[in-house]
């Protein structure tokens, strides 16, 4: 099992902690003005405390709201790792995930796919490594109600059987119009190692596809 980790901290702190120092720089600015405008107001004529008073108010409860958001921050980083922890647990495993790569195995290549919409008509075409087609799959089920699944018995047009290994697919659903219909493929593939990119788990597959952790929608 190998872990890559390119993660690396954020120059400069977080959000709340570059707020939260410019906060002060405000409080010290602030003060030394105060502290200014008493030592120079004029005794018979003594400023009104109250404008003081409100923007001492203004400044504490943006230190408030610093002090919420520097939370946030720690307990969203807490949710990160704990998301990390349980992308550990995948390496190994088999998983569905968006791509257009289908393995092709002993029992076939099963391939997943979702509709924007329901179709009138839905193709799969499946190509080789210099891009060939190999095989196309019609009248393929066209609800866009759930998760549908296309199983390619591994066979070119000629019936012969391919070799084992990593295939290209591609789905085309259409309208009664003949007008392209959204969809998005899913490839089931073996998780061999993880690494953290711009602080996301991000798994790498065994069909040579990376995608985010989060992004799974089946574990086998």
């Amino acid at each position: 099992m190998l872990i890559d980790s390119y993660g690396t901290a954020a120059a400069g702190g977080t959000s709340a902690q570059n707020s939260l120092s410019k906060l002060g720089a405000d409080y010290q600015s602030f003060l030394k003005l105060l502290t200014a405008q008493i030592s120079n107001q004029d005794p018979l004529e003594p400023m009104d405390s109250t404008t003081f008073v409100t923007q001492l108010a203004q400044l504490s409860q943006v230190e408030q709201s610093v002090a919420v958001n520097t939370n946030l921050e720690t307990i969203s980083g807490q949710m990160a790792n704990l998301g990390s922890l349980a992308g550990l647990a995948l390496i190994g495993r088999t998983v569905v995930a968006p791509s257009d790569m289908a393995t092709l195995g002993a029992e076939g290549a099963p391939v997943s796919y979702r509709l924007a919409q329901d179709a009138n008509s839905v193709t799969m075409t499946v190509y080789d490594d210099a891009g060939e087609i190999v095989r196309v799959l019609k009248e393929l089920p066209a609800s866009s109600e759930q998760m549908q699944t296309a199983v390619w018995d591994g066979r070119d047009m000629d019936g012969t059987l391919l070799p084992e290994g990593t295939y290209r697919v591609e789905i085309e659903a259409l309208d009664a119009a003949d007008s392209v219909i959204a969809s998005q493929t899913y490839g089931r593939s073996r998780v061999e190692r993880m690494s953290f990119e711009q602080g996301m788990a991000t798994l790498h597959l065994a069909n040579g596809t990376s995608v985010m952790a989060g992004l799974v929608e089946m574990i086998e």
